[in-house]
């Protein structure tokens, strides 16, 4: 089993705001999450654009509406995350877990899903009988 860096709310907080300083180029900085362990966080609308995530655990997380266009999250568990609506073009979603996950709605124009693990995730998509 992998073991996930952690933070506090108060220093993710503190990251989030850095990076949108970073989006509205008025200095700050890109998120760097890498290996950050904010499994069942809540983050619904979050605004990550083009931020680390390589390696995070997200498993179980809330990410409804979450803007992660360009986000890089390579070798990310998101195993249970619900990303319903969530801006994911041009993701790097290479050998992401994405089992059971809940991707109804999400835009994943562009994004790279090679290798990611899509067993039982909800894409929201209807079969007629």
């Amino acid at each position: 089993m992998k073991n996930f860096k952690s933070v506090d709310t108060k220093n993710l907080l503190k990251v989030l705001a850095e990076h949108k300083k970073w989006m509205e180029q008025d200095g700050g900085k890109r998120a760097n999450l890498q290996g950050v362990n904010l499994r069942g966080a809540s983050l619904e609308e979050v605004c990550l654009e083009g931020a680390n995530l390589q390696e995070v655990d997200l498993g179980g997380a809330s990410l409804q509406g979450a803007l992660l266009w360009g986000v890089d999250l390579e070798e990310a568990n998101l195993r249970g995350a619900d990303l319903r609506g969530a801006d994911l073009r041009r993701a790097n979603l290479g050998g992401t877990d994405l089992r059971g996950a809940s991707l109804e709605g999400a835009d994943l124009q562009g994004a790279d899903l090679r290798g990611a693990d899509l067993r039982g995730a909800d894409l929201g998509l209807k079969m007629d009988d």
